[in-house]
């Protein structure tokens, strides 16, 4: 009798482990609306009332303006909500939970961190060609659109990923890819409150 629990036992440690259910979250949606409008409104306070002159000011010449951080913000939620649709437009990763581990913490340590600098991606690099209404106006179209999506889609986003140019990233599912979109606008409003704590910033 001992012999064939024990065996019963072993042969129920051999059995695969259920699969992680790849649907969204009450805690993840939550945490992404969270973000989404956080970022927005430490974003719009750190805007809020400049001068023409504190707009454009540029402590440096290798260095972006607040402008041009606030124009780098709106392209860029284009571009990854773009990624999220690419993700959900593909089939379903079945890999998708040993890819993604952990990597949902990970991007909040990496991309809230201004320690280490990145080259951003030619279409997201300002060129002014906007107004300063013009970057204002899109960028709460764009937050609009993200934070609707987020509160109503019913799909798994675990399970639905793409690649992140950057090999540190690699494998992203749609879910982290909608989070990245807040965690990057928080890391420029970092940056923004190094261009306005610079010497000769405009008071």
């Amino acid at each position: 009798m001992k012999r064939i629990l024990f065996a019963l036992a072993l042969a129920g440690l051999c059995l695969p482990l259920p699969a992680a259910d790849p649907a969204l979250t009450q805690d993840q949606r939550r945490h992404a609306i969270q973000l989404l409008e956080d970022s927005r409104k430490e974003f719009l306070a750190a805007v809020q009332g400049l001068t023409d002159a504190q707009w454009t000011f540029k402590p440096a010449p290798d260095r972006w303006s607040v402008g041009e951080v606030a124009e780098h913000i709106m392209l860029a939620e284009g571009l990854l909500f773009a990624k999220v649709e690419q993700a959900i437009a593909s089939k379903p990763n079945p890999d998708w939970e040993a890819k993604t581990s952990a990597k949902t913490a990970f991007l909040e340590r990496a991309l809230l961190s201004r320690e280490h600098k990145a080259q951003a991606p030619e279409p997201i690099v300002p060129k002014g060609k906007f107004t300063r209404a013009e970057i204002m106006s899109r960028y709460a179209e764009a937050r609009e659109k993200t934070v609707k999506f987020i509160r109503e889609t019913q799909l798994p986003l675990n399970e639905y990923t793409s690649e992140h140019p950057f090999p540190v990233f690699n494998t992203l599912n749609a879910y982290q890819w909608l989070i990245y979109i807040p965690l990057h606008n928080l890391r420029h409003d970092q940056q923004i409150a190094e261009v306005k704590a610079s010497a000769g910033y405009p008071r």
